[in-house]
């Protein structure tokens, strides 16, 4: 998003710029824990109920956000709370003015080298991720959930707006057990629609760097709210060794749809 320079303080202006920036704060909250209520913003960002409404108002006149309606045999009694996700316009305002730059790159490099110069391209991208997030993993230990929170910090660090929760019986050993672990947020979501090698690449470094095959459940690139990778952490098969940067792990049926 583009920075606001801040006035002086005390001039007429400078109670707008706090109004925009507390918007802002709003904004990426909703991008990193989307869907997200009023209720649970107004606790997460220390604001007032008021305030936080004024803002969703704001930046849903602006197309920034948008309502998403609670699941399928989740509704209580009454009137369920409103929860917000980002639109694509929300999604394009926290995004690089560079992205349309990167994927006009891409298609001159399709067109003349081919598809298989875009996925060694995008597979040499990530591994250079992989190979700094494996250093901060590695400071995490064995335990594949403190793994999992080394990855998410590592991935909120880089602009993903990442978090992680569990899924399942805990402790269980059945294959449903595992970490579900989000991405609110993609930099390079619009290269990713255009080109899927990129979440093809990624994917298979998380199976790496967490040592298990996880599988990719949705994705922003394929029009998701958010990007979702299962974690499996009961009975599971490894991955198989590969190079970071010239094999891919197989896909499941799973996520071909999703792609």
């Amino acid at each position: 998003m583009t920075p606001v320079v801040a006035p002086v303080a005390g001039t007429p202006d400078a109670p707008l710029v706090l109004e925009s920036r507390t918007r802002d704060r709003v904004l990426q909250a909703i991008s990193e824990r989307g869907p997200i209520t009023a209720a649970t913003l107004a606790d997460d960002l220390g604001l007032t109920a008021p305030a936080v409404r004024r803002h969703l108002d704001h930046l849903e006149e602006a197309g920034l956000i948008t309502e998403r309606e609670p699941a399928p045999g989740v509704r209580g009694r009454g009137r369920p709370a409103r929860s917000f996700v980002l639109s694509d316009a929300g999604h394009h305002a926290l995004e690089s003015d560079y992205d349309h730059l990167a994927s006009e790159a891409l298609r001159f490099l399709a067109q003349e080298a081919g598809e298989t110069a875009v996925r060694r391209f995008a597979e040499s991208r990530v591994a250079e991720l992989e190979t700094r997030y494996a250093a901060q993993l590695a400071a995490a230990g064995s335990d594949r959930a403190a793994r999992v929170d080394a990855l998410v910090a590592a991935l909120t660090r880089d602009g993903f707006a990442a978090s992680a929760r569990p899924v399942g019986e805990p402790g269980s050993a059945s294959p449903f057990a595992g970490i579900q672990l989000c991405q609110g947020h993609c930099p390079v979501q619009d290269v990713a629609r255009e080109f899927p090698a990129f979440c093809d690449a990624e994917t298979d470094a998380f199976s790496r760097l967490l040592g298990v095959h996880v599988q990719r459940l949705a994705t922003l690139a394929h029009g998701d709210h958010v990007c979702t990778t299962f974690i499996p952490t009961g009975a599971v098969t490894a991955p198989a060794t590969s190079s970071t940067t010239t094999t891919t792990t197989a896909t499941t049926p799973t996520e071909r749809a999703t792609r």
